[in-house]
């Protein structure tokens, strides 16, 4: 599981949604505290997470994960104390594929999908469509971000 780290660094880094048209933020910008909390130390008690990979190749492509990010560590979406909070991404080549609703369907199959589970998501990112499709209802709306919630 902390071998995955590096790859979720990735991850993290593909889910920044950049609206058409603006420049790709900085790779650096994932060493920010805000979001650091999400990756930092993968593999400790309650992470949960899974990778997907290219078919042919056997790379990964993509990863869906959660994490309690309670006190300091609170994320984007945070909710209250014992709610974690989803991240996903795939690589833009691999994007309108499918691969998101797989990831996401498989991980609430798992065990650790069976809480309720929290994310924050822009107004205006394509995936918000995903994520009513899985449940997901607005909690809060802050600017141009939303909070999610699945019970």
């Amino acid at each position: 599981m902390s071998e995955d780290e590096p790859f979720l660094w990735e991850m993290l880094y593909q889910a920044l949604y950049i609206p058409k048209g603006q420049s790709a933020l900085p790779r650096d910008v994932v060493n920010l505290p805000e979001l650091t909390c999400y990756v930092q130390g993968w593999g400790r008690e309650g992470d949960c997470g899974f990778l997907a990979s290219d078919k042919v190749t056997n790379q990964p492509i993509g990863a869906v994960w959660l994490r309690l990010l309670v006190g300091e560590n609170k994320g984007y979406g945070y909710v209250d104390d014992g709610t974690p909070e989803l991240s996903i991404a795939v690589y833009p080549e691999y994007r309108s594929q499918g691969i998101g609703t797989q990831l996401l369907t498989h991980l609430f199959a798992s065990d650790c999908g069976q809480s309720s589970i929290s994310l924050s998501v822009s107004v205006n990112n394509p995936a918000l469509r995903l994520y009513e499709r899985f449940g997901f209802e607005v909690v809060s709306q802050s600017a141009e971000s939303l909070t999610m919630r699945r019970d």
